[in-house]
């Protein structure tokens, strides 16, 4: 487990520079972006503790996580673009 720590420290220091960008960000498309990036290094972060953990059980929740990720950003996406439903 201590040979994961320092590549979830550099995971969770990313995290935190995509936050700081999600509320500070110009517009809505980056503010977008940049939750669509979190949600990337989140499901990194799942299958990082399944390896580590040894526990296939992440790695489920991480894709069904990563899937309902891409249909929320491509949803806001859409609304974001002014198109209807």
């Amino acid at each position: 487990m201590i040979n994961w720590l320092a590549v979830m420290i550099a995971m969770a220091a990313c995290l935190v520079i995509i936050i700081v960008r999600i509320f500070i960000g110009p517009g809505a498309p980056t503010r977008l972006v940049a939750f669509d990036t979190a949600n990337t290094l989140v499901v990194t972060s799942l299958v990082i503790l399944a390896m580590s953990f040894n526990e296939v059980v992440f790695v489920d929740v991480a894709i069904v996580y990563a899937l309902l990720s891409f249909a929320m950003t491509l949803y806001v996406a859409k609304y974001i673009q002014g198109d209807k439903f």
